[in-house]
């Protein structure tokens, strides 16, 4: 009777030891990309995807296509997924995940991987045409200065004369004209000279009305 249960009871225990294998969470893998995350437009990358567990199978998938997967099966801890000839459109976030040959679910998805793939000609072209354009700015600017001072009335130059200078002048003037002699041989300045002694000599006389008005007085 005992020789009939216990290999019942030996069958059952790895029933149940292959069923807790099956529903066993595996552990998280890790993934990195050799040489650099970062890779220059038609270059190569390989990510590299390592678990805790050997004789597993690997998956390597993108986040943004659902559709993408790559799967690799090897004997070790870990597998290597090359890409070649890259370019813009392969840039986004990887993951890898891995199952074992018990388990019929995949690990837990690895921490995403952000792939870069810049292209140094459309940098180059970048850079150029902010440089034409900033070329082109100053250019503009420097044409419509030059226009505005073409284009600004000429102020003609009004020559201001100071008063020591007006008075040099005048003592110029009137040397000139006492150096002037007229054919009698008198300058103008005694003309002038004798014109006021004249003027004055002759005494002022009153004006009628104040004669009329003295004469009613008296």
């Amino acid at each position: 009777m005992v020789s009939k249960i216990l290999p019942l009871l030996c069958l059952g225990l790895c029933l149940g030891y292959e069923d807790e294998k099956k529903h066993e969470k595996l552990p998280k893998p890790q993934l990195h990309a050799l040489p650099s995350s970062e890779i220059k437009r038609h270059s190569s990358v390989t990510f590299r995807c390592q678990s805790e567990v050997q004789n597993v199978t690997f998956m390597l998938g993108k986040l943004q296509d659902s559709g993408y997967r790559r799967e690799q099966n090897t004997g070790r801890q870990d597998a290597e997924f090359l890409l070649v000839n890259l370019d813009s459109e392969d840039a986004g976030q990887y993951f890898c995940a891995y199952r074992t040959t018990v388990s019929q679910e995949w690990s837990e998805e690895s921490d995403h991987l952000q792939l870069t793939v810049t292209d140094t000609k459309a940098i180059f072209v970048a850079a150029f045409s902010c440089l034409s354009l900033l070329l082109l700015f100053f250019a503009i600017f420097f044409i419509y200065r030059c226009s505005q001072d073409g284009s600004a009335p000429e102020e003609s130059p009004q020559r201001t004369i100071h008063p020591k200078q007006e008075a040099a002048g005048l003592c110029k003037l009137e040397r000139i004209s006492e150096s002037n002699e007229d054919p009698l041989g008198v300058t103008y300045a005694q003309l002038n000279t004798n014109a006021l002694s004249e003027a004055a000599s002759v005494p002022a006389e009153d004006p009628p009305e104040a004669h009329d008005y003295a004469t009613l007085k008296v």
